[in-house]
């Protein structure tokens, strides 16, 4: 009886060893294949960081239980390709009161001899939970040395804290040099991969302002970059709309503070403008349109400068915004490819006669997408710059272009079926798989750990004519 019971006991205690060793053989083999798939998504970033424009092919479906774990595998190798990635990069984050500086030579095909030094450190004692917020500030127009230096001191002083900031200067001074143009556009987009890289900001918490012409360019790149923004707050400045469509302010906060006798180039009339639209846009979707916009009494160009970053600061990015309106508008010959969850592969307009404007609304797991053309008629010209300072727009259904839709748990369920219906047509009903394309295809697109999209729907508009 004992040796039957210790045969037993043994024949137990191979049975449990042989298990074990099978479910360490199968944990060793997922480890190595995430491994592996790790290097081939790392690859392809590197050549997506020099210039391969093709996108990630592989279509093997994930449970939805392993996209989390995936989405971290993903942005691992993100963060490997662009630490690998040769390149200027952000200099050693440091407390902004030492002035520590870089700079950034920009790519000749978009400005010839244009070298942007910049200011890079944080202010505040500790790195706050979820990373530090980021302020991108923009100088005014006058000598580039002083505003620079200006900026560094005026900003020291902000009441924002804990927080960093980028302090650049511009590279290049006169008439043509903008806030806005190309290759301050490959400035903003490097600053933020490598800002969101570093794993110190926080990716909901970045903050886009400006003084002057610093106010005029952080007004166009609020509309242009607002999928990355929880606020803007330009200063002393007043963009025409066409400049800076209101629609794309949608989901963050904007403020815009102008002196009320500020009449340079129709700073005080732009702005009243800009106030206008965002009230009437905020009316018809409340809590949509969150804005501050004030004529400042008795002001000239010179204001209260410290207003604005306090008010910046309580507001936090929602990524996954579930009704988007985006006007495609393009900056200095630019279009941007991707805002939110969309991301174009072949814009409905043929040139800039027209831009393409997108409306999307999520209601459960039903989703509605508008793609029309929308056209600019000047109703009022400045007699004396030829500056178009008032505009009525016409829109018209799009017969052609494609986007792609990409989708999370946080926009749907996953696990349920998903209607789609665009301009009034259905265009997708069914089930969405998810891909390890989709979440290699939307990182690249958006280098935003917060955009690692698991489930996409492609749309081709003129299939649906």
């Amino acid at each position: 009886m004992k040796n039957t019971i210790y045969s037993f006991q043994i024949l137990s205690l191979l049975i449990i060893l042989a298990f074990s060793n099978y479910s360490m053989a199968q944990e060793v083999s997922l480890k190595k294949q995430d491994i592996k798939t790790k290097e081939r998504i790392t690859s392809y970033f590197s050549g997506h960081l020099s210039g391969h424009a093709d996108a990630y092919n592989n279509k093997s479906s994930l449970k939805l239980a392993d996209v989390k774990k995936m989405q971290q595998i993903v942005w691992a190798a993100w963060k490997e390709a662009n630490n690998k990635f040769t390149e200027q990069k952000l200099i050693y984050l440091d407390k902004l009161e030492k002035a520590n500086s870089g700079r950034w030579t920009l790519p000749v095909r978009l400005e010839p001899h244009a070298i942007m030094p910049y200011y890079w450190g944080y202010k505040g004692e500790a790195e706050p939970e979820g990373g530090f917020p980021l302020y991108l500030y923009t100088h005014g127009s006058g000598d580039k040395t002083g505003e620079w230096k200006t900026g560094l001191n005026i900003c020291q002083k902000f009441d924002d804290a804990p927080c960093v900031y980028f302090i650049p200067q511009i590279p290049n001074m006169g008439d043509y040099y903008r806030w806005w143009q190309k290759a301050k556009q490959f400035a903003w987009e490097k600053m933020l991969r490598l800002a969101f890289v570093s794993g110190k900001i926080n990716p909901n918490k970045v903050y886009f302002f400006g003084i002057s012409e610093g106010g005029y360019g952080s007004q166009r790149l609020a509309s242009f970059y607002a999928d990355y923004l929880a606020a803007a707050g330009p200063m002393a400045g007043g963009e025409p709309l066409k400049n800076a469509p209101v629609e794309n302010c949608r989901n963050i906060a904007f403020s815009l503070l102008t002196g009320e006798n500020d009449r340079g180039f129709y700073r005080n009339k732009l702005t009243q403008r800009t106030k206008d639209a965002f009230d009437k846009l905020e009316k018809a979707n409340p809590g949509n349109f969150i804005h501050r916009i004030e004529l400042i009494p008795g002001m000239g160009h010179g204001i209260d400068y410290k207003l604005t970053t306090p008010w910046l600061k309580q507001y936090t990015r929602n990524p996954y915004p579930k009704h988007v309106s985006w006007e495609n508008f393009e900056m200095d010959g630019i279009y941007r490819d991707g805002f939110y969850n969309l991301f174009v592969e072949e814009r409905s307009n043929d040139d800039t006669q027209s831009r393409t404007y997108y409306e999307m609304d999520i209601q459960e797991n039903h989703i509605s997408l508008k793609v029309d053309l929308v056209t600019y008629k000047a109703t009022e010209i400045d007699p004396n710059w030829g500056i178009e300072l008032d505009f009525e727009k016409s829109y018209q259904p799009a017969t052609k272009g494609k986007v792609i839709i990409y989708l999370n748990d946080q926009l749907v369920d996953l696990n349920k079926e998903i209607t789609l219906v665009v301009n009034g047509k259905e265009a997708f009903k069914g089930k969405v798989k998810p891909q390890l394309k989709n979440m290699v295809n939307s990182c690249a697109a958006f280098f935003d750990p917060e955009r690692i999209y698991p489930a996409a729907i492609e749309v081709n508009i003129a299939d649906l004519q």
